[in-house]
């Protein structure tokens, strides 16, 4: 494998070799997060609301900070049962407030409250969480021909990001912006943006031509 100085930007090559996305290059566990998580498809429930929750903690942090606390936050709201969750109160948020393992913002806190309660609702309409994010898999004709950095860089959020945040806005949910929605998106696999040369892509591939859907 080159070197990753003669790499397309955006890509690195670790010490054996892995051609990976350069956004991992922090940590062997950022590396892992990416070649295992980042960009497969998700179809469970509690997987995804828990991702929804950890991109709104994130805003103004980076993922990292996140991803090395998220155990922290699993302990800390029940490992992301939703069910339970909808049952926190203001006693709930001031315990939380003072957990030192996870990002301590009150109106972070209250947002997943707030979104457990929604959620519920979401379920009970659509039949699980999956079916109704998958309904906004953005269609193949609207993403980028080739994944590069630069394609990347260019859509931070794009039109089926900006209406599942209206829609989920309008149902009364927190901390959803477009941009927000759209790393939710990247990483819960609706869509592929390793980049064209990382090892990851292909399996990411593969993933999605495997996955089957929720009705």
């Amino acid at each position: 494998m080159p070197a990753s100085a003669t790499l397309p930007h955006g890509l690195f090559a670790s010490d054996t070799h892995t051609v990976r996305c350069a956004w991992c290059q922090a940590t062997p566990a950022y590396q892992h997060y990416h070649d295992h998580e980042w960009g497969f498809p998700v179809a469970d429930d509690r997987r995804l609301f828990e991702k929804i929750c950890l991109e709104g903690f994130q805003a103004g942090l980076s993922w990292l900070t996140i991803l090395n606390k998220r155990e922290a936050f699993r302990r800390a709201f029940c490992e992301f049962d939703m069910d339970r969750l909808a049952t926190f109160d203001a006693a709930d948020v001031t315990r939380l407030l003072g957990d030192a393992g996870i990002v301590r913002h009150a109106g972070k806190i209250r947002s997943v409250i707030n979104n457990a309660q929604r959620a519920r609702v979401l379920r009970d309409e659509f039949g699980s969480l999956a079916a109704y994010f998958w309904r906004h898999e953005p269609q193949a004709a609207s993403r980028p021909a080739r994944i590069t950095l630069a394609a990347i860089g260019a859509m931070p959020s794009t039109a089926t990001s900006a209406a599942l945040s209206k829609d989920l806005k309008r149902r009364g949910w927190s901390f959803v912006g477009p941009t927000t929605l759209y790393a939710f998106m990247q990483a819960m696999g609706l869509v592929n943006d390793h980049l064209e040369g990382c090892h990851a892509r292909d399996a990411a591939l593969r993933a999605r031509a495997a996955f089957k859907k929720p009705a």
